[in-house]
């Protein structure tokens, strides 16, 4: 048994944890929440046929992106971290164009570091992933019209809050979404920021 134990250690160990950004788009946080979502493919290898916010894997060109970041995000984002603040930042934006055609002013100044979690062990793909949020009223893009250059993400739609959790959601944004709706109608940066780390043997949350 110990045998079999180690070597499944091992065989999760081999998968890489790459590092993801996401981001929380909210519109009209006060009267009228409405969270920007879209649905994963059925044959997705990862998270298949789940509702998710716009987000993926952060690319090395990301780091390349001019950003503006406050100092308190730009710290958090900093702990426990091989990448760049400026690159993850950059990647959720990114994502958000590339997904859903939407753009954001400011080169990252209206964003704040939500939410952090690592994928648990045994999934075919495991992320690193940060959750970013922010107003869509600093949208430079029109809200309704959605023109994505990559097939990632179906069904794009504003998601009234009370409505979001009937949709077919992954475990992690069933929790970043309770912690949004406490958080709510503020968009800025959280007096804390979770993060969900699952390593090989145990889960356990910190706080950034």
């Amino acid at each position: 048994m110990g045998e079999t134990d180690a070597r499944l250690r091992q065989k999760v160990s081999d998968i890489p944890i790459r590092d993801a950004s996401t981001l929380i788009l909210v519109r009209d946080p006060v009267e009228n929440p409405r969270i920007l979502m879209g649905q994963r493919g059925k044959a997705a290898a990862f998270m298949a046929d789940k509702f998710v916010f716009p987000g993926g894997a952060v690319d090395d060109s990301d780091a390349d992106g001019p950003v503006t970041l406050g100092a308190l995000c730009r710290d958090r984002l900093e702990q426990s971290s091989e990448r760049s603040p400026d690159a993850l930042a950059a990647a959720a934006l990114r994502e958000l164009r590339e997904e859903t055609g939407q753009t954001l002013d400011g080169g990252g100044a209206g964003l704040h570091f939500f939410f952090r979690a690592i994928t648990p062990p045994g999934r075919p793909r495991r992320f690193d992933a940060r959750f970013f949020l922010a107003d869509a009223a600093r949208l430079t893009s029109d809200p309704d019209r959605f023109e994505p250059t990559e097939a990632e993400l179906s069904h794009i739609q504003w998601v009234p809050l009370p409505d979001v959790r009937n949709l077919n959601l992954p475990f992690i944004t069933r929790v970043v979404l309770a912690e949004l709706a406490r958080h709510l109608p503020r968009t800025d940066a959280p007096d804390r920021v979770p993060f969900v780390r699952n390593d090989d043997l145990e889960r356990d949350v910190l706080w950034l």
